[in-house]
């Protein structure tokens, strides 16, 4: 059965064809065919239930409202940089620092290794990118992530980030493979000092039999909590590697909730020179990944705890109708991630689900940024009044013991007009998200349109995540032009 029509690529030569996304027995399929290369099928979803579910949260934004070109003949993905064809603003920005890596993984996005030259911005380079980002409109990126390669080799990467932080960008990510965290006591300290935020690290497993490095990364877990400084765990997700400890891997986090934030799951993405039976035996979609976690917390985590990524815009717009001022709002599309979060509590891990009805929270969320938009400072008091009330009436009584706090928070928020109450929500709970990166094979180009997670290169273009790794191949032509004679490492 037709769901609906899309673009996609051929797997073969990357040509954009029209596509098809249909449901057959219970699963979602991207079907498209090239005129060369015939036809191909390719797993989207593998739960038509949860598809519709998540599609019942659709919302499409604006975009940016200064977009760095006019939309061209070539189309989309063909001459990218970012048009007026993309629908959502740029919520986390990623600037590739060097494609050095002292690993050699063989899922690696970047294929640090394979290159044969080094790509490494200049630090002016960078801090014109850190500009690019805060010229945006109408919201300045709020977050950026240095990744690679492995971003910890440049020995000024504090300088990049202090500098991060004097153009105000709030949230500063390092992506990492933890050797340097690991093998210098003092290193996380001065990221911490030059104003990181968060270290975003490649965490595969518990087992050494699923991470090789695990030594290394409960080193620099270590090396973090003992000076504070906050750590999401990055899990690349192959079917049959290592999907047995998604439910290990939560009940590692929640035993450090002190310095670990979160887990935010990767289902591999075949970018590199991946087989037919690869994508078939390895494959693995939102839907199966959340299966796993209910199964591996034993009921604790269950697959309808999680919900899509634009669920929190009522959020958003109710701050916006608050304050009346433009507000970064999670408008990517519905089947791009999931998240929930769990209390870390001294019964063991609460679910947020098992503390309010998550529905009934957001259409009152909705609701009062309704009336808050009619206008009046009257209206504002009542409305935010109702509102809590509404809220609270919506927290589960059998788990009132921890919706106290919960309810709080939102009260503070909201009441007290304190919006950093909102991250002390983030600090007192464990996300639990995943992110499905598309490659050739699933790519939907619909979903690049409403990309919320942009590169920033040094010829000034933002270009949206899958399509920079999986699209006309940005990656190389962007590190090729700014590539530098190979050194000894």
């Amino acid at each position: 059965m037709l769901i609906k029509k899309t673009k996609s690529l051929c797997p073969t030569c990357g040509r954009v064809l029209d596509a098809d996304i249909v449901e057959e027995e219970g699963k979602v399929w991207l079907i498209r065919t090239c005129p060369e290369h015939g036809a191909y099928r390719g797993l989207y979803w593998s739960d038509i239930e949860m598809y519709n579910r998540f599609d019942a949260y659709e919302s499409i934004g604006d975009g940016i409202s200064n977009p760095q070109k006019a939309v061209s003949q070539a189309g989309c993905p063909n001459d990218c940089g970012i048009c007026a064809n993309h629908r959502s603003t740029t919520l986390l920005a990623n600037i590739d620092l060097t494609n050095r890596c002292n690993l050699n993984c063989d899922f690696c996005f970047a294929n640090a290794r394979a290159c044969g030259y080094i790509y490494e911005p200049t630090f002016d380079q960078v801090v014109e990118m850190l500009r690019m980002l805060r010229a945006e409109k109408p919201v300045p990126v709020p977050a950026v992530q240095f990744s690679g390669g492995e971003p910890t080799m440049r020995d000024d990467l504090p300088e990049i980030i202090q500098k991060a932080k004097e153009f105000g960008i709030s949230q500063v990510q390092v992506a990492t493979n933890g050797i340097r965290l690991a093998r210098d006591p003092d290193y996380a300290g001065k990221l911490k000092e030059a104003g990181l935020s968060t270290v975003y690290l490649h965490f595969d497993g518990v087992s050494r039999e699923t991470n090789s490095k695990l030594a290394s990364d409960l080193r620099a877990i270590e090396n973090c909590e003992r000076i504070g400084l906050g750590v999401v765990l990055v899990p690349t997700v192959i079917k049959g590697r290592n999907d047995h400890e998604l439910g290990a891997i939560i009940r590692y986090a929640a035993e450090h909730i002190n310095v670990i934030r979160g887990v935010n799951y990767q289902p591999v993405s075949f970018t590199g020179a991946a087989s037919a039976d690869d994508v078939k035996n390895e494959r693995i979609t939102i839907p199966e990944l959340a299966e796993r976690i209910e199964e591996q917390t034993d009921g604790a985590i269950k697959k309808d705890y999680f919900y899509p990524v634009p669920c929190v815009v009522p959020i958003s717009e109710l701050v916006e109708a608050y304050t009346g001022k433009p507000q970064i709002t999670f408008t990517t599309h519905q089947h791009c991630g999931a998240a929930t979060y769990v209390f870390v509590t001294d019964d063991g891990m609460v679910p947020v689900n098992k503390m309010i009805d998550v529905d009934s929270f957001f259409d009152s969320i909705e609701k009062m940024a309704m009336k808050l938009a009619k206008g009046g400072s009257l209206n504002k008091y009542v409305t935010l009044v109702e509102g809590v009330k509404d809220i609270y009436s919506s927290t589960r009584k059998a788990e009132q013991k921890n919706t106290g706090e919960f309810t709080k928070l939102i009260t503070r928020a909201l009441v007290m007009q304190n919006f950093e109450a909102l991250r002390e929500f983030h600090w007192n709970a464990l996300f639990i998200g995943t992110m499905h990166f598309m490659d050739r094979y699933n790519y939907d180009l619909s979903r690049v349109q409403r990309c919320c997670i942009h590169y920033a290169t040094p010829d000034g273009r933002l270009i949206p995540f899958c399509t920079y790794n999986s699209g006309p191949v940005y990656r190389e032509q962007v590190w090729k032009a700014f590539a530098q004679p190979r050194a000894d490492e």
